[in-house]
């Protein structure tokens, strides 16, 4: 069983690809949803994914924030879409949750059963934020994803929808 983590900016392709791979990966793909809807902007892009997702044979599964949990609990041998760690580590943040803990807790919830697949958008490559709170959000996505990426078997960086290959070789 592999995990792979796809990396990228905003609107690079990297959902696409990785709902690619977790596809082929195997039947019953289940896709973990890490977005929360704080705004009337956020409710419809949940809307226009789900919609996106009809009748593809994904099960659904909302995971704002017991992700390490909800992704243990997935069926043995099913192939895993998480989408996304960057919104998962927002929502962890804003409700001043112990990341250490939950990274490290979902670290070890990659040792399962069944191909992992793991999206989150790559933030350190922009300017330095102007308040405290956007550069430690980026510090955390920083250390999130080095994290993850240490773990996994892929890596792969997506940039106006092309992927690099960082690490390891996915069935692009």
């Amino acid at each position: 069983m592999s995990v792979t983590l796809v990396l990228g900016g905003a609107r690079s392709g990297k959902s696409a690809l990785a709902e690619r791979l977790t596809r082929q990966a195997g039947p019953s793909p289940v896709y973990l949803a890490t977005a929360e809807a704080w705004d009337d902007e956020m409710r419809a892009r949940i809307a226009q994914h789900r919609e996106t997702r009809a009748g593809q044979g994904w099960h659904t599964i909302e995971a704002p924030l017991a992700l390490a949990r909800t992704l243990a609990a997935a069926p043995p041998g099913a192939p895993v879409l998480v989408d996304c760690l960057t919104l998962w580590l927002t929502n962890l943040m804003l409700g001043e949750h112990d990341i250490e803990t939950h990274a490290r807790d979902l670290i070890a919830a990659l040792d399962r059963p069944g191909d992992t697949v793991l999206v989150a958008n790559e933030l350190g490559l922009g300017i330095v934020p102007e308040n405290a709170l956007a550069r430690r959000f980026r510090d955390a996505a920083g250390r999130l994803n080095q994290q993850v990426a240490a773990r996994a078997d892929h890596v792969v960086l997506v940039a106006a929808g092309l992927p690099l290959v960082l690490k390891g070789a996915p069935p692009l």
